[in-house]
């Protein structure tokens, strides 16, 4: 964000109602009066030794920034960067048509894609949706008083490390596919329910994407660490070292402005730093709308839908972890 603060951009036409200045999950440009577009990228190395469930994964994860903002996705560019020896045919075809297959269970569109030669394999999918330009989520809105909901478990990156290097079982690896892979399909339970503001959970974890949040609403927010929905895995794991290194720079990068409480403990610290690939939605609500979001996301069966904090007004854009 500090590169793009240095660029020298175009006057920026009113009809681009999110764009770099807001540094939300995705832009938005207004096409008329009821239609916005919605755009957004993410790719990434591979996480699984699946290659399919890698494919499905990365296309979860980047649908997720077009459900954060409160869009449907409409189409998808494929972007792949792989060696030019060493990855059979067979694993490149695995990995496409799982992001493929999942994009059909989004409702979305393949419209094609660009590869090119690189040291190490790489995928990801540029993706588009549509939003009623006044019903537009993002990071920004969440009001003093507001429940913080969480819509699936943290720890991804510490069971994906401990994949790496052999420490996890089958049954962890199972679950971390399973929520990883699960599309945050949730736009209208959270247009039903009001909520008032909206981020994923991703690469920069749970208190990174908070304070993201906080920032952008200009509000503080209130984290409970012991509220808060771990892979069943993540805790063992993470207090024997298997630590991403993404996730030990996340802690670094917000310890001025992520205020802990003396009794949360280090593992916990950890987790709540993950740099986790396709986590839930962190969502800000109402609390007289919390009842209804809870028994919305239930029905649904997502992963997690714990209440794991609250929006509070002093010190705006800072977040506390209390026990």
């Amino acid at each position: 964000m500090r590169l793009l603060g240095a660029l020298r951009l175009p006057q920026r036409s009113p009809d681009v109602l999110v764009g770099v200045e807001e540094a939300d999950d995705g832009g938005v440009i207004r096409l008329g009066p009821e239609m916005a577009l919605v755009q957004s990228v993410d790719f990434m190395t591979p996480i699984v030794d699946d290659p399919y469930a890698f494919g499905a994964i990365a296309a979860a994860n980047a649908l997720s920034d077009l459900y954060a903002m409160g869009a449907r996705p409409l189409c998808a560019l494929n972007v792949c960067a792989f060696p030019s020896a060493g990855v059979p045919e067979p694993m490149l075809a695995a990995i496409l048509q799982g992001a493929c297959d999942k994009l059909q269970q989004a409702g979305a569109y393949l419209l094609g894609g660009h590869t090119v030669e690189d040291r190490e394999l790489k995928f990801g999918l540029a993706v588009t949706g549509l939003v009623h330009p006044d019903r537009i989520l993002g990071r920004a809105g969440a009001r003093p008083g507001d429940l913080l909901v969480l819509t699936k478990p943290i720890g991804g990156g510490v069971v994906s490390t401990a994949l790496k290097g052999g420490a996890a079982g089958e049954e962890d690896v199972q679950e971390m596919v399973a929520v990883m892979s699960r599309l945050n399909d949730l736009v209208d339970l959270l247009q039903a329910c009001q909520v008032h503001a909206c981020t994923d959970v991703t690469g920069f974890g749970l208190a990174g994407h908070a304070l993201a949040l906080a920032r952008r609403s200009q509000v503080a927010l209130r984290l409970h660490a012991g509220q808060v929905p771990l892979l069943r895995s993540a805790r063992r794991l993470a207090a024997s070292g298997w630590v991403p290194g993404g996730t030990r720079r996340n802690q670094q990068a917000v310890q001025q402005a992520v205020r802990f409480h003396p009794q949360v403990e280090e593992v916990d610290r950890v987790l709540l730093c993950d740099a986790m690939t396709s986590g839930g939605l962190l969502v800000a609500v109402a609390p007289e709308e919390a009842e209804a979001l809870l028994a919305g996301l239930a029905e649904r069966d997502t992963p997690a839908r714990a209440v794991v904090g609250e929006v509070v007004a002093a010190d705006p854009g800072t977040v506390q972890v209390v026990p």
